[in-house]
Parts: C-alpha cells; sequence; structure tokens
C-alpha cells in the first residue's frame, strides 16, 4: 500500500490550522472570524443611525458636532416638524415623485425585459446598450438632460418646434415650472434607473421552463394567456422585491432631483432628502431638526420593510 508524501504547502497549511485550533476553542472560532466585519458594520452603519438619532433629540449646529456640543430639547424637533407645512408637503412629494418613479421603471422594465428576452439579430448589443443609462455617472446624465431641457437651444423644444406643436415665442422653460419641472425630474430617474429592473426580470425570464410554454399553447392558451398564468406568475416575486428596493432607493434619492431642480420652482420638487440637507445646513442650531427628519425618513421606510416581510410570510404559508 503507497502513502502519498503531504506536499510542503499542505503540511505549513495544517500545522497553522492545528495552532488556530490550539490558541482558539471551536467554539470561538466563528465569532473571531465574523469580528472584523462586524466592527465595521458597526462604524458604518449603526454608530451613524445611533448618533443621528441623539442629534435629533438635540438643538445642535453644525459646527457642534466636532466638540460634541448642543443642548438636549426633547421632542421638540419632532414637534417643530409635525407643525412644519414644508415638511408635509416635501413627505407628499417624495411619495408621489417614489410612486410614480417606480411604477413606471417596473412597467417600463418589464416590457424592455419581455422584449429583449426574444430572440433576434444584434440581441446581445441592444442588450448591452439598454445598461448604458445606469452606467453613466448621475452628474454626467444631469448635464445632458439639462441640455436638452434648455428652453432656448434644448433637442426637446426643437423638435416640438419641428413638429409645429410650439412655436419659438412659446419655448417651455421646462425645469423652470411646476409641472414640467417635475415630470422632467421623473422622467430623468425614469431613464437612468429603468435598467436595473431589466437586468433583474431578465435573469428571471432566463430560468422559467420553457416546457410550461408549451402546454400552455398546446392547451390552445394565446399570447395574453400565457404572460398572465405563466410569466407573470413566475416573475411576481421578483416584481415585489424590486418594487421594495427600488421604492427605498427613490424615497431615498438625492442626486438627481438636487442637480436639476434643487427642489424648485416654488417647491415642486422638494423632496425629504433635499429638506434634510436644507434643514440641516440652515444655521441657528438647526441640525437637529435636519437630523429628526431624516429619522422619520427611516422610520417610514422600516415600516415599508414590515409590511413587505409580512406580506412575504403570508405568501409562503399559502
Amino acid at each position: 500500500m503507497t502513502v502519498e508524501a503531504a506536499s510542503p504547502q499542505e503540511t505549513v497549511a495544517t500545522r497553522v490550522a492545528g495552532i488556530g485550533r490550539t490558541l482558539i476553542p471551536d467554539r470561538w472560532l466563528g465569532l473571531v472570524l465574523l469580528a472584523p466585519s462586524a466592527v465595521v458594520f458597526l462604524l458604518l452603519l449603526i454608530y451613524p443611525l445611533l448618533y443621528g438619532i441623539w442629534t435629533s433629540f438635540h438643538s445642535v449646529d453644525i459646527l457642534d458636532l466636532a466638540s460634541g456640543g448642543g443642548s438636549f430639547v426633547g421632542f421638540d424637533n419632532y414637534l417643530w416638524l409635525l407643525q412644519n407645512a414644508q415638511f408635509w408637503h416635501a413627505l407628499k412629494t417624495s411619495t408621489l415623485y417614489a410612486g410614480i418613479v417606480v411604477t413606471l421603471q417596473i412597467v417600463l422594465g418589464t416590457a424592455v425585459a419581455l422584449l429583449l428576452h426574444q430572440s433576434f439579430k444584434g440581441r446581445a448589443f441592444v442588450r448591452g446598450l439598454v445598461l448604458f443609462p445606469y452606467m453613466m455617472p448621475v452628474v454626467a446624465v444631469i448635464l445632458v438632460w439639462m441640455l436638452l431641457y434648455n428652453a432656448l437651444f434644448g433637442a426637446i423644444n426643437y423638435i416640438l418646434f419641428s413638429l409645429g406643436l410650439i412655436s419659438r415665442i412659446d419655448a417651455i422653460a421646462w425645469l423652470s415650472q411646476p409641472d414640467s419641472a417635475f415630470a422632467g425630474v421623473v422622467l430623468v430617474s425614469l431613464w437612468k434607473y429603468f435598467p436595473f429592473v431589466v437586468v433583474i426580470v431578465l435573469a428571471r425570464l432566463q430560468v422559467i421552463p420553457q416546457d410550461l410554454y408549451e402546454a400552455a399553447r398546446i392547451d390552445g392558451a394565446g399570447a395574453w394567456s400565457r404572460f398572465v398564468d405563466i410569466t407573470l406568475r413566475e416573475i411576481k416575486d421578483v416584481l415585489i422585491v424590486i418594487a421594495l428596493l427600488r421604492t427605498i432607493f427613490m424615497f431615498n434619492n438625492f442626486e438627481v432631483v438636487f442637480l436639476l431642480t434643487h427642489g424648485g420652482p416654488m417647491q415642486a420638487t422638494l423632496t425629504l432628502p433635499i429638506l434634510v440637507y436644507e434643514t440641516a445646513l440652515d444655521g441657528d442650531r438647526a441640525f437637529g431638526r435636519g437630523s429628526a427628519i431624516a429619522v422619520v425618513m427611516f422610520g417610514l421606510l422600516m415600516m415599508t420593510m414590515m409590511v413587505y416581510f409580512r406580506f412575504l410570510r403570508r405568501e409562503d404559508r399559502q
């Protein structure tokens, strides 16, 4: 019987493992290995969250943060919040903005994913092209769309003028009017982020068994019946997850709205993230008020997640 000699690398690894077991008992080894990640998690997530909650109960100026100054005011910041009409307006705008954008992203993203799931010439190129908006830096996207929206030189007004829909005198200042500014922000957010939905839905479509469609065709089911009874049922769970993730992201979205309109005109696009920014930097020891708004946003999103998980558990029981 021949016994293979262990390589030098295996011998060293065995010795190191043996020393590790000697120094650290097996019951503590997992905790030791998880400790670095736990420390990073506490520093980057838990500590900022707890510090934000702490500042929401204090009257703090941004200059007091380094020194830990500020005075305890209890729930005064939250009482101010409840009585502030600007907060309720921003909450309404954020909810409307997130709801519209997420709905359009899911509808458009699913439609594009269904199209890209079909077999046609150049499909790989088109799939890569669809990802282009999502890969572009936000600042570059905003600069391009600001040029498109420009009242004097923008391509959108030029196209409308060429079609005879508007005159040069009636050129639309898209980002300077409340209704058109909100619609413009929604359009940019849709264009920028819908590829995320395309990628996720397309990945799910590719693992649906084709036998289901063949059986449905044999039974005489039409295209719409196959979509509703098979495709939609198979991607339903994925769409729910997408809706949750995109709602959280769009509700917290700051850069697109801020870079396009700064929350204007006439606060038509004032969302909660922008209100947090403006309130916290307003001076007069208002950083605590900005933190209170952020804590309320966090609470609303946590409630949304709880509703989602409760719905998910109910689906699993069925």
